[in-house]
């Protein structure tokens, strides 16, 4: 912990004091939730980025759109619109934002929407005339307004929640007792080696009666655009471009990395300005560039699609799948709603 966030400990204590009243009102009714007649399933986290929400709501997306019609429902970070919007064939990252743009792209068949008002987005969906039978809401832990059915707490391995502090001492947006309204949780970004004592020391620190589970960042094989793939095997080889606009990119940058790489790194969610393509295609002279997926969506009509390549990511489960699975799945059943 920097010297900085020591000092600003006081305007911490602030800002617990307040997120836990807020919480409070909303426990006791006194600011009024809204529930929802069909399943509900919220991720998100404690703290703020990086624990892997994206990877985890396509997870979700893959378990259910085979057999409900699946909507997600995200705020739409740093996006230049406003309101609720219904992704269709005209919409761009732009308008609809990075995540969410990315699930329109890889999972057609299934409904995006974003608003910042989850309750009025929610709302909406269900006016459509092909309602969804199940929304997955992306990044609403702290969105009390809607009451959802079910709730997927997310904490990193390297970043525990339990490990640390509420902001701006630490990267906490509530109180570490926000946990309990969740019904499961996640400890994302395991390494593949972890220890069944070293998981169980991790539940004991985590110190609540909730199913846990632990999983890990599954990378590609191969990087991809829109016309042609190559292996990760033979572009290890070859000198190119790593970049990356994510709040946690070393994973990124360790998987493909070689002593003969550029490496650019930016903000999360970093809007791309015309000075930046063109200090990128100035450092990227006849080297293919390599950026992840949420980078690629923001990119890729800025620079040669055949320079730019982009490497997918998977949440893999490290055991217990099927049991999160079941889960799931007897959540949104004909006999549990979120009524």
């Amino acid at each position: 912990m920097n010297l900085l966030r020591k000092l600003l400990f006081p305007f911490a204590i602030l800002y617990g004091f307040i997120t836990s009243l807020r919480n409070y009102l909303y426990d006791k009714g006194i600011l009024k939730s809204y529930s929802f007649d069909i399943p509900v399933i919220a991720v998100g986290n404690l703290s703020v980025g990086g624990t892997g929400k994206t990877p985890q709501i396509e997870y979700l997306i893959r378990l259910l759109s085979p057999n409900y019609k699946v909507a997600t429902l995200s705020r739409g970070y740093k996006r230049k619109s406003e309101g609720f919007i219904l992704a269709d064939a005209a919409t761009t990252a732009e308008i609809l934002g990075d995540e969410p743009f990315q699930y329109f792209k890889k999972f057609p068949d299934i409904k995006v929407a974003v608003d910042a008002d989850r309750k009025n987005g929610i709302e909406q969906l269900l006016n459509q005339k092909s309602r969804p039978e199940i929304i997955l809401l992306d990044d609403a832990f702290q969105h009390r307004k809607v009451k959802a059915g079910f709730y997927i707490l997310l904490t990193a391995y390297e970043d525990l929640f339990c490990e640390d502090f509420i902001l701006p001492t630490g990267n906490l947006r509530e109180s570490r007792n926000g946990a309990k309204r969740a019904n499961l949780i996640i400890v994302t970004k395991c390494p593949l080696d972890i220890t069944e004592l070293e998981q169980q020391n991790i539940k004991n620190k985590l110190a609540v009666d909730l199913p846990i589970y632990f999983s890990s960042i599954d990378y590609d094989d191969k990087v991809y655009n829109d016309t042609e793939s190559l292996a990760v095997s033979d572009l290890k080889l070859t000198p190119k471009m790593l970049l990356a606009g994510i709040a946690k990119p070393k994973p990124f940058f360790d998987y493909l990395q070689t002593d003969k790489d550029e490496v650019m790194t930016f903000s999360d969610h970093h809007h791309f300005s015309e000075s930046d393509i063109l200090n990128i295609k100035s450092q990227a002279i006849d080297k293919i560039i390599v950026t992840t997926e949420k980078d690629f969506v923001r990119l890729n009509a800025k620079i040669l699609r055949k320079q730019l390549f982009y490497l997918p990511i998977k949440s893999k489960f490290l055991s217990n799948q099927q049991s999160f699975d079941a889960i799931i799945l007897n959540y949104v059943g004909p006999r549990t709603r979120n009524r």
